[in-house]
């Protein structure tokens, strides 16, 4: 994971990004905007509208961007008329849009769209500190799946595990206008970038952690997130760097707005 802390002008390697949270360098990075010429960079543009086609339930691969590519997940109990919930899923460093296939059982429960795009690198552009191409791409996806899919703009989310978590957060706060929900595993930062609007968070992270220490990552984030008149749910539980299946529920019940859903499956992060 790699990042820029404002008023540093070099990359931060992970290493050196645990160093600084231990120095306190951290509550800049979690809470900091930028007047930088990159501060707009992470706006998306495309919007839900009246579907031109439809694509059928399951997993379908989005054949936009190649070898990294992406991912979308359709459940048999998708509202087609009403529009179904969405949310877009953001995988962790070194992965890929099938790191999130765990996600699909839980949306197939609660009929959750799930659109799992890959990062045009190794990991996300923000984390590099320069926003563009991954925002592109999403944009087109996002584009891609409006217009095959009827989606209900007041259950738009956008979430990630590890360094996806601190991704979604970073294009959930700046399109606020859009994702009315973000759901965040085990972030580590919120890259600089322009906030819009006020949308919901959901925050997990394991105690036990010892990828992204939790006293070093959401243990800041959650609170600077609270003052600045953010509603955040926030949930510890005793484990690792992982996304627990009991987590994952609770985050798409808290998305849906509460409804139960019917299924089972595994979830494992």
């Amino acid at each position: 994971m790699k990042g820029t802390l404002p008023g540093y002008g070099a990359p931060l390697s992970r290493r050196g990004f645990l160093i600084a949270a231990g120095t306190g360098a951290l509550t800049a990075c979690a809470t900091g905007r930028t007047s930088s010429p990159q501060a707009d960079a992470v706006r998306i543009m495309a919007r839900p509208l009246t579907p031109a086609s439809s694509i059928a339930p399951g997993q379908h691969r989005l054949q936009l961007g190649g070898a990294r590519d992406g991912v979308i997940f359709i459940p048999g109990r998708a509202r087609t008329d009403t529009g179904a919930p969405l949310v877009m899923m953001l995988h962790g460093a070194g992965g890929s849009a099938a790191g999130m296939r765990f996600t699909f059982d839980v949306a197939e429960e609660f009929g959750v769209v799930v659109l799992a795009p890959d990062s045009r690198a190794g990991t996300w552009d923000a984390v590099h500190g320069r926003v563009g191409p991954d925002v592109t791409f999403i944009n087109a996806a996002l584009e891609y799946v409006f217009d095959r899919v009827a989606v209900d703009p007041r259950r738009m989310g956008v979430g990630g595990f590890s360094d996806g978590a601190s991704y979604a957060l970073t294009l959930g706060l700046g399109n606020g206008n859009l994702f009315t929900h973000v759901l965040a595993f085990s972030p580590g930062f919120i890259p600089e970038a322009s906030r819009r609007g006020k949308p919901r968070v959901f925050i997990s992270h394991g105690t036990q952690d010892d990828v992204l220490p939790l006293e070093r990552t959401s243990a800041l984030i959650v609170p600077d997130l609270q003052s600045r008149g953010y509603d955040v749910r926030y949930r510890e539980f005793g484990g690792p760097h992982a996304v627990p299946r009991p987590v994952a529920r609770e985050a798409f019940q808290w998305f849906t707005g509460g409804r139960e859903g019917k299924g089972s499956g595994g979830a494992r992060g």
